[in-house]
């Protein structure tokens, strides 16, 4: 296993126990973190990237977060997956996303999630999951 792809999965090990703190010590101090890719503005610094991570993790009570499949070049690493989790009212959401994590060091410096947020508020809403949805997250994690 790349080490890389051991720092994210560290970084997933540590949202999964919800440890905050434990999350940003893998990023650096300027980290530029599109969440939402092309939908919201980035994060910019540890210290939006905390408040972010602190609002979401006061949303959910369990993590479910999975990788797929990845590909590395560069200070580039590239991953799919899909961020499953429930939520404190029980809605259980899956979204499948991709993911470019450029890296300085051992240390994330930019993070670019692409997501389809309309499916995730679909699931909050209680709408049921779609057939293709369920064959993208059902299959195997590394």
């Amino acid at each position: 296993m790349s080490a890389k792809l051991q720092v994210m999965k560290a970084l997933i090990a540590d949202w999964t126990r919800g440890d905050v703190e434990a999350v940003l010590a893998h990023m650096t101090e300027d980290v530029v973190w599109h969440y939402a890719a092309a939908i919201a503005p980035p994060l910019r610094g540890k210290a939006k990237a905390r408040k972010f991570l602190e609002r979401f993790k006061d949303q959910i009570s369990e993590v479910r977060w999975r990788l797929f499949d990845y590909a590395e070049t560069g200070d580039r690493l590239f991953v799919e997956g899909v961020d499953e989790y429930v939520a404190k009212d029980g809605a259980l959401v899956a979204a499948p996303y991709a993911a470019v994590i450029e890296f300085d060091g051992d240390l994330i410096r930019s993070w670019r999630d692409y997501v389809d947020v309309g499916v995730i508020e679909d699931q909050k809403a209680g709408q049921p999951r779609s057939a293709w949805l369920d064959d993208l997250i059902a299959r195997p994690a590394l």
